[in-house]
């Protein structure tokens, strides 16, 4: 009963707080040998004409992932496949109005699979090279930042580079992929010969129209990639 009163009192302490939850969610993607983010102009004060990470406040009635696939898809019109919470920011100063917590996700999606669209309280949508980000919004600049780190990680133990890709890619296309990502060059013929070895990639019909000998085009498959991942093998780069 003590440990009880002792609660209520503390609800009862922060009671009079604002406080609001909000999620924000860095969305890359990726185009011609660079790595894009996604941001939205702000329609809205504070920061308005800013540009800023699409997100919004969590409802009442919702969950976070629930609120972070909705402002995405609200403010942008992308819904992503590949979501992933990334951190929480919950700096006193972050947002000028009152106490915001924001929930970050990243989220990978094909540049070529949607037909960027602004919504909501976003005046505008559009993909920004990683390596030339205009001003940003609250502390959205940290957000972008953490979520590449993540990125950068992962995409050497993980599959997220297919996320990312075409369904049908050549090898070079793959290599310039990490490339572009992990910031710093790979040797071609161990890259190719290391990721090759690991037998998820299925090699199909020659790439068309170039002048060149054509490429064979390659297409993962994620069923071989789960029976290697389920006898303890994983791949690296």
């Amino acid at each position: 009963m003590i440990r009880y009163a002792y609660q209520v009192a503390i609800i009862e302490q922060f009671a009079p707080l604002k406080l609001a939850v909000t999620v924000d969610t860095v969305v890359f993607g990726y185009s011609a040998g660079q790595l894009f983010v996604l941001l939205i102009e702000r329609g809205l004060a504070p920061y308005l004409g800013a540009w800023a990470l699409p997100g919004g406040f969590v409802r009442a009635d919702e969950g976070l992932d629930v609120a972070a696939s909705r402002e995405l898809s609200e403010e942008t019109g992308v819904k992503a496949v590949y979501l992933e919470q990334l951190y929480t920011y919950g700096s006193p100063e972050r947002d000028p109005r009152y106490r915001v917590v924001t929930v970050a996700y990243f989220a990978l999606v094909r540049v070529d699979a949607y037909q960027i669209e602004a919504g909501t309280d976003a005046k505008n949508a559009q993909w920004f090279p990683v390596s030339d980000l205009p001003s940003l919004a609250f502390d959205h600049s940290e957000i972008i930042a953490q979520a590449l780190q993540r990125l950068r990680s992962k995409i050497r133990y993980e599959p997220l580079a297919f996320d990312l890709l075409p369904v049908d890619f050549t090898l070079l296309q793959l290599q310039n992929l990490f490339e572009a990502v992990l910031g710093l060059p790979l040797d071609k013929r161990n890259f190719r010969k290391k990721i090759l070895s690991y037998g998820f990639l299925k090699e199909g019909r020659k790439l068309q129209g170039v002048n060149f000998r054509a490429p064979s085009l390659f297409r993962f498959e994620p069923a071989k990639y789960e029976r290697m991942r389920k006898r303890g093998e994983f791949f690296a780069v």
